[in-house]
């Protein structure tokens, strides 16, 4: 029996589950639910459905209806609601809009999270929500990443030892596609790549990596249990990641941001160990410490030639390199030599800036 799957027991509460989750949604229609959009929100087939519905109706004993090819319950005794303040409320709506924004595929337990949440909403935020959720259905699945995530968040809450079969990026050179030794310590979204990660330290690497869940091939529960490591030590050593990667060398980063960017960059806290300091010619000095310069070199090449990079002098050599061979595609004539170079198999330098980006990373984001 694997891991994910139990006896009888913990058959009858997954169905029951399933049963719940039907009737979430369908008290989140009140107009009722044509069968196929219900059979995509609740990830199960049209057939599963109908019988669950005759389910509900005959063993649970909560009234169906049906009406046009939509369908419905009625009553409202069933499952009481959450009690959120409005503005609890609100932090659903505004998680479940996030979520609609940067998801780029239909995670089924997601939603389920969130019907149970908008249960305790008020009508107009509720039915935001659910609009929301009838959208995010609408994204293709990833039986594999799913399952990944379900075998990830089962070895992370118990605390089990991991096996990984992990294809590295691309643009680490050199890398192959290798077996780690994990020990799970943190499941963590990206906000730049809109992916889900794992930190945990690799026993093959013998120090903590970065682990794409899309990269993995294969993920394996070992029998054996780790240690955590001390309270509040990977949420210190997180904080100094841009965005995911924690685990490379601290580098102090300088830039110079233009005047007319001055006021926009100075208004927000782009990293937790940021200063910043206003100059008299109204531009603005910014200091970070951050986990290497992967991460936050594609947020200084997204200001143009608003910024520059002050220090340290290799991160301000590759983004300059970078955007002197962008420059040299828009001059005369570029681009009809490079047309001619991708009929004749050329490229080579579309490759050119994802390969400083991960030059000597040593990480495996």
């Amino acid at each position: 029996m694997s891991d994910l799957e139990g006896g009888g027991r913990s058959g009858k509460r997954d169905r029951l589950a399933r049963l719940a989750r039907v009737i979430s949604v369908l008290r989140a229609h009140p107009d009722g639910i044509r069968i196929p959009d219900l059979a995509r929100r609740v990830d199960m087939s049209p057939r599963t459905v109908y019988r669950d519905l005759r389910a509900i109706e005959g063993e649970i004993g909560l009234g169906v209806w049906s009406d046009g090819g939509r369908w419905g319950v009625l009553g409202d005794e069933f499952l009481p609601p959450l009690k959120l303040t409005l503005s609890e409320a609100m932090a659903v709506v505004l998680s479940a809009r996030l979520m609609v924004r940067y998801a780029d595929k239909y995670d089924p337990d997601l939603g389920a999270a969130f019907e149970k949440l908008e249960e305790g909403l008020p009508p107009v935020l509720r039915a935001h929500v659910n609009r929301t959720l009838d959208i995010l259905s609408s994204q293709p699945r990833d039986e594999r990443f799913r399952t990944h995530v379900r075998l990830l968040t089962k070895a992370w809450a118990e605390r089990r030892v991991l096996t990984i079969d992990y294809e590295p990026a691309g643009y680490e050179r050199g890398s192959h596609r290798r077996r780690a030794t994990v020990h799970p310590y943190l499941i963590e979204p990206s906000l730049q790549t809109h992916a889900l990660y794992l930190i945990g330290f690799d026993e093959t690497r013998g120090a903590l990596r970065t682990f794409k869940i899309e990269r993995m091939r294969d993920v394996a529960l070992a029998p054996r249990t780790f240690d955590p490591p001390e309270a509040g030590t990977i949420e210190t050593t997180l904080r100094r990641a841009w965005d995911i990667i924690a685990d490379q060398a601290p580098v102090d980063v300088v830039l110079r941001f233009a005047p007319k960017v001055a006021a926009r960059v100075g208004e927000a806290t782009w990293h937790p160990t940021q200063t910043v300091e206003p100059a008299g010619d109204g531009s603005l000095v910014w200091r970070a410490t951050v986990s290497g310069t992967i991460e936050i070199r594609l947020w200084i090449l997204s200001w143009g030639d608003d910024v520059e990079v002050l220090d340290p002098a290799a991160l301000r050599d590759d983004v300059a390199d970078t955007l002197r061979r962008a420059a040299a595609r828009y001059a005369p004539g570029a681009r009809d030599a490079s047309a001619a170079g991708a009929g004749s198999g050329g490229g080579a330098g579309s490759a050119a800036g994802a390969g400083s980006a991960g030059a000597g990373s040593g990480g495996d984001r």
